[in-house]
């Protein structure tokens, strides 16, 4: 199977993971309400065309937290992805590189800091957790930081973990017994690709990151065990403070659904944030990105970057959103899917299949820059 858009990666990856890595990648919490709203109604958004506009030069660069992009998206953080394919993190990394985007390591990669960052030669975004261990933080963002990290991607909608009813059925969480591991291995062994590649070639399979607080456990109940134990539900927008204390470069809030929220990080001195729901992975029944962003990109206006994930699949979904408000777009499912499926090589295709639909997309809107993509090219203009 060839893919011939971003969404067909899917289906490659769905073929080449085991079940509970394909599952830890698709699902969403709870019945996965969430996780299908923000599909349709980005997918409900009817685009403006218009004729005879002299598109024939397009722009689709921009700047965001004053580095050039070559177009308004990122690969945002996605944990476990070297799971996905052989060190995952850094093919996607490289990738994003070439492609001339951002590209955010997760706190829970598999490939640590050091290891992205010898793979690449521009700076890239970290994303970070509230966890109750200050000093683990604090050495983590110096770490960071002396890497050449360029923006802090602060997740702030984890307070406590959602209940992901698909981990626990697939078995990544929940079944930290012999029984587990023998279902884990066998639904290995059904994708021997992935075994021999990944299973036998990859290793080591520990967080990189978080492995020096993981005193030498790398089981997957290990892992969810320390999170567990770590994420700080007391976490209030005072704490912040000690983010900012400790990160002197652009700082951005991910999490934000509430126009209230949106305006508290404005008052933080934030410099962006991503209005996201995690990927319907958190609290289930919430509102979709597509719904949530523009009364938040109206409400917080210029004082700080606005961006968004969830349910982007393809170049016009980024152009609808930019259309909603917002200035980027971090691909999440997107570009997993494309790793797994394809691993560099794939990524470096879904990145190139999203800027030709982008072009289409704002041919056909008669836009000729990312800059002038507003609610002018929606056709409905919520």
């Amino acid at each position: 199977m060839k893919a011939a858009s971003a969404l067909d990666y899917r289906e490659l990856a769905r073929r080449r993971l085991p079940r509970f890595l394909f599952d830890y990648i698709d699902g969403g919490s709870y019945a996965e309400v969430t996780l299908r709203r923000n599909v349709e109604d980005l997918e409900r958004i009817a685009l403006r065309q218009r004729v005879l506009r002299d598109v024939a030069s397009l722009d689709l660069s921009t700047e965001i937290f004053g580095q050039k992009l070559a177009m308004p998206v990122a690969l945002g953080p996605v944990g476990l992805s070297g799971m996905y394919a052989r060190r995952g993190e850094v093919m996607a990394a490289r990738a994003a590189e070439a492609a001339g985007v951002p590209f955010c390591l997760s706190t829970v990669a598999v490939c640590p800091l050091e290891e992205v960052a010898k793979a690449v030669e521009r700076p890239f975004w970290f994303q970070l957790y509230m966890i109750r261990d200050r000093v683990f933080m604090r050495d983590l963002l110096a770490k960071a930081r002396e890497l050449g990290c360029s923006t802090l991607v602060f997740t702030v909608d984890m307070p406590v973990a959602g209940s992901r009813y698909r981990d626990l059925r697939s078995g990544l969480s929940g079944a930290d017994n012999v029984a587990g591991s023998l279902d884990r291995f066998w639904q290995a062994a059904q994708r021997p690709g992935w075994a021999w590649d990944v299973g036998l070639h990859g290793r080591p399979h520990t967080l990189g990151n978080v492995a020096p607080v993981l005193s030498g456990k790398s089981g997957i109940g290990d892992f969810f065990a320390w999170l567990g134990a770590n994420f700080d539900p007391g976490i209030a927008w005072k704490d912040l403070d000690f983010i900012r204390s400790e990160w002197t470069g652009p700082l951005v809030i991910k999490g934000v659904l509430d126009v209230e929220d949106a305006r508290e990080a404005v008052k933080l001195g934030a410099d962006g944030l991503v209005v996201s729901n995690h990927g319907g992975r958190q609290l289930d029944g919430v509102l979709s990105t597509a719904e949530a962003l523009p009364p938040i990109a109206d409400a917080v206006g210029d004082d700080l970057t606005v961006l968004v994930d969830g349910g982007v699949r393809s170049g016009l979904d980024v152009v609808r959103m930019l259309a909603l408000g917002a200035k980027g777009v971090l691909l999440g499912r997107a570009w997993a899917y494309a790793l797994a499926g394809g691993g560099q090589a794939g990524v470096t295709h879904m990145l190139q299949l999203i800027e030709a639909e982008m072009r289409v997309a704002m041919a056909l809107t008669g836009v000729t820059s990312v800059a002038g993509i507003d609610r002018q090219a929606l056709a409905g203009r919520p």
